[in-house]
């Protein structure tokens, strides 16, 4: 089941006997454990302290777990055992598909014969929040899921899409009464990479930074939010694709003055340049196809980088993009060098592909 679907179905029937909880976004996986803490101990501090355990099982068996989850406690009358690191417990060195001793698949599981007489007011939990559910990761969460086949009660942590963590940070925004235009507000999920949790700290950290009282800007972004100086590297970009030596200067001593460890610069304009030589050899277009593309591939991309995406193949020629790569990857290896002096690197980079 989604975040949601758990928050209803716990508002409307209560907590189940067990959960399993997969997946590594915390934003959703902290409001839904907030939401069962209170549905099971209420929201009193000392409730809290005495009724609920919290387990790891990279150090501690299964069974001895839920032997915990059965003992009747003297101090609370509900109680949450709370257990980590549930993949810790899968046998190693065998096929995800074979039959493995203790396997819930098999009914005979510690966790299968608990949960045929589970302890009255005792809410089991059992986390997995190492994998996720693309690539690699992906085999090793369904056996985890297989391996707790037994628990009904699935509950997935999957990333928030891009459209979804838009609509979360104009959500939280508009409670914090935080002003924010579409420009700042496409720079703050560039910047946070769409975490959720990252867009809820930064939005707190932008409400106390203005007070509510006036709009952001986008400087109050790259001084508040780490990584937003990405968005000056993408004007510095924007003005080599100009071939505005001047305006290119003035944005690299912008850089030179906050602050930016230049290597760091170097490395977010090889990225861009990199990806934009990919989609132009492609044959992409447009924002919406450079950000299809690359999502297929497994490089998860945000719309307002796919539109700087765009800007940037429409700027260059694929020669000139060639050149660039070629250049940048000259300036890394002097950036390399024994005792190099970064800004001259960097002026030498930017007159080089400022050249007529």
């Amino acid at each position: 089941m989604t975040p949601d679907q758990f928050l209803l179905d716990l508002r409307k029937n209560g907590p189940a006997p067990a959960y399993l909880f997969l997946g590594p976004e915390p934003y959703q996986r902290d409001r839904c454990r907030r939401a069962l803490l209170d549905a099971v101990l209420g929201p009193a501090q000392e409730a809290r302290e005495s009724g609920l355990t919290h387990i790891d099982l990279s150090e501690v068996p299964l069974a001895a777990a839920l032997d915990d989850a059965r003992a009747l406690s003297l101090f609370a009358s509900r109680r949450v055992i709370w257990i980590g690191s549930a993949e810790a417990v899968l046998p190693r060195g065998r096929a995800a598909s074979d039959s493995e001793p203790g396997d819930d698949t098999t009914g005979e599981s510690p966790l299968s014969t608990y949960l045929h007489e589970p302890t009255p007011d005792t809410v089991v939990v059992l986390e997995s929040s190492r994998y996720g559910f693309e690539g690699e990761d992906k085999a090793k969460l369904e056996r985890v899921q297989k391996f707790f086949a037994a628990i009904p009660a699935q509950v997935e942590f999957r990333p928030f899409s891009p459209e979804a963590a838009r609509s979360l940070a104009q959500t939280l925004a508009k409670q914090a009464g935080l002003q924010l235009g579409l420009a700042e507000l496409a720079l703050l999920l560039d910047a946070t990479g769409g975490d959720a949790s990252r867009i809820a700290v930064e939005i707190e950290k932008l409400h106390l930074f203005t007070g509510g009282a006036r709009k952001v800007t986008a400087e109050d972004i790259a001084t508040l939010v780490p990584d937003a100086q990405a968005t000056t590297i993408f004007a510095l970009v924007a003005a080599l694709g100009r071939s505005d030596r001047t305006r290119a200067l003035e944005i690299l001593d912008t850089l030179a003055r906050e602050g930016e460890y230049m290597p760091l610069a170097l490395t977010f304009l090889a990225t861009q340049f990199r990806t934009a030589l990919v989609a132009r050899e492609a044959g992409l277009r447009s924002a919406s196809q450079i950000q299809a593309h690359f999502n297929k591939l497994g490089a998860r991309m945000w719309p307002e980088r796919a539109r700087q995406i765009e800007q940037t193949v429409a700027a260059f020629s694929t020669a000139k993009l060639q050149r660039a790569v070629g250049r940048l990857f000259e300036a890394d290896r002097a950036l390399r060098d024994a005792r190099p002096d970064d800004r001259i690197v960097m002026e030498q980079l930017i007159l080089a592909l400022t050249a007529a």
